[in-house]
């Protein structure tokens, strides 16, 4: 039987899973390459449909198969270089994540709008423990294991959207829950039985514009500063052949045309030079001839060796000091740029664990460096997905973050942009100018509102010398942290809970009411005799 007040037909499996399989692929589509951010609602509302009149179990495989579908799409470029094996590892578990959260939230969706059986309950405490799960199940896969994978998150699908300016207020984390949330409420306003059509598009369509007008955060400009961003367009990645000095040359030779331009530092991506300048008196030679000829520090990332141990770093170079600073990446990509527990996994894949070399350590040193005055945030690569590592930043002044990335191994496929339109997300969230800069694109620079200062073509040389805004504001997503996160999916967990416990006082006391009714005087009870 259909819970109170559920006016729609629950769907037979066969039925569930193939809209949960639609669910998924549409959601993919808000992402880009296309971007389509409006679909993010979209899919994710049809992944909750079909989980209706689900139970834990058939919840979990509506789930699985609707993850399946998006994650297998969403990090498709995975298989350009590494072929299936790997893209079919990294799906699979994340599908997992995926499956367990929607299982969950199957139970939500059907004990729910019993436990909460009045209309203010249906159409709010639902949709709200809904969304905390969503953002739960988000934030543990974002973390664990091996440091997680903050990728494919909901909210990371609306950096062009009319609500991307919220991430300022609630960060990505509360993003992905006002999406997942309004999702939701749609479906469930869908399911209320007694309220004219007109009041349910009027309740959607108010919900929808007090979204989209909420004021974006205003940041104040602290100052500015010219700076020059080289794209060298090197096939600098894992598996390309290259001579050794060919990517430190093609940043050399993307930054000579910029020789008398008044700037106060120049900014090569990650993996800028292929030789480290720590270790060879020629490489440092060169970058001493940059930063002498630009006048000015040079942030550049390249492979150093220290203590035994690699490691992927960024150093801010001054001609005639060498390296003054240095931020060696945190976040290494496991099965990337480290194999966690080798010895277990080789034998699954010994080809592909073998091609991993070397494994990069875990850097220990701040994400901030002081160019001369001005306080630059550092992130290499996947750093700009780690929310942890952005809050540190700001925490410690960052004024600008500067997003050193190599995409090569990516091609043109969606990673690169993917990776940009998190990139344009942190520059709002934060309230800082973002400068993403890539061996080969997708680069540009990207304002504190969002908006695009400047952008390079991909996998073409070129440079971008712009006067940006600094700032020292302090959001209302950073100051929280990820304080907003934890009270979102606490909310989703405890009402979890919530549903499963007193779904079970609810039945328990309808059959008390219900044997007492059996029981009154004149009215012989189940099972008696009659005389």
């Amino acid at each position: 039987m259909n819970p109170v007040g559920d006016r729609v037909r629950y769907m037979p499996l066969w039925a569930s899973l193939l809209v949960a399989a639609a669910g998924g692929i549409i959601y993919e589509g808000a992402f880009p390459d296309r971007g389509w951010w409006f679909l993010a609602p979209v899919g994710i509302g049809l992944l909750f449909l079909a989980l209706l009149g689900r139970g834990m179990w058939t919840g979990l495989l509506v789930g699985l198969v609707g993850g399946f579908a998006f994650w297998a799409t969403h990090i498709f470029w995975l298989t350009l270089y590494l072929g299936v094996v790997p893209w079919l590892a990294l799906a699979s578990l994340e599908t997992i994540f995926f499956g367990i959260g929607l299982s969950l939230t199957a139970i939500v969706l059907r004990l729910g709008p019993r436990v909460w059986p009045t209309r203010l309950g249906r159409l709010g405490m639902v949709p709200i423990v809904v969304a905390g799960l969503w953002t739960a199940r988000e934030g543990i896969s974002a973390v664990w294991p091996y440091g997680g994978f903050a990728w494919g998150r909901a909210g990371l699908s609306q950096s062009e959207s009319p609500i991307n300016s919220l991430v300022a207020w609630v960060g990505v984390a509360g993003l992905g829950f006002v999406v997942a949330g309004l999702a939701a409420l749609i479906l469930q306003l869908i399911r209320e039985r007694g309220i004219p059509t007109f009041t349910r598009v009027a309740v959607a369509a108010v919900t929808i514009a007090v979204i989209v007008v909420f004021p974006a955060w205003p940041t104040v400009e602290s100052g500015t500063t010219r700076l020059a961003a080289v794209q060298g367009a090197s096939d600098a990645g894992l598996f390309a052949q290259y001579e050794q000095g060919q990517i430190l040359n093609d940043h050399v030779s993307g930054t000579l045309p910029l020789i008398g331009e008044d700037v106060d530092f120049v900014v090569w991506p990650e993996n800028g030079t292929d030789i480290d300048p720590t270790r060879s008196k020629d490489a440092a030679r060169t970058l001493d001839y940059i930063s002498r000829a630009m006048d000015a520090p040079l942030i550049a990332g390249t492979i150093t060796a220290r203590d035994g141990a690699f490691y992927n770093s960024s150093m801010l170079w001054k001609a005639g000091e060498g390296v003054v600073d240095w931020y060696d990446k945190v976040h290494p990509v496991p099965f990337a740029e480290y194999m966690p527990d080798r010895a277990f996994w080789r034998p699954f894949a010994p080809d592909l664990i073998d091609l991993i070399v070397r494994d990069y350590a875990i850097g220990t040193q701040d994400n901030v460096f002081d160019i001369n005055g001005i306080l630059a945030g550092i992130a290499i690569c996947f750093d700009i997905a780690d929310d942890q590592l952005v809050h540190e930043m700001i925490d410690d002044h960052a004024e600008i973050i500067l997003a050193q990335t190599n995409n090569a191994d990516f091609g043109t496929t969606d990673e690169s942009v993917q990776q940009l339109a998190i990139a344009r997300l942190r520059a709002i969230e934060a309230g800082r100018t973002v400068v993403n800069i890539s061996t080969v694109g997708a680069s540009a620079i990207i304002a504190p509102d969002g908006s695009t200062i400047d952008e390079l073509e991909t996998w073409v040389p070129g440079s971008m010398v712009q006067t940006v805004p600094l700032s020292d504001t302090v959001t209302p997503a950073m100051a929280a942290g990820r304080g907003l996160e934890w009270l979102a999916g606490g909310v989703g967990l405890v009402g979890f809970a919530f549903c499963v416990i007193g779904a079970r006082s609810v039945i328990g006391t309808r059959s008390a009411i219900g044997t007492q009714k059996d029981r009154r005087p004149g009215r012989p009870s189940r099972g008696a005799v009659r005389r």
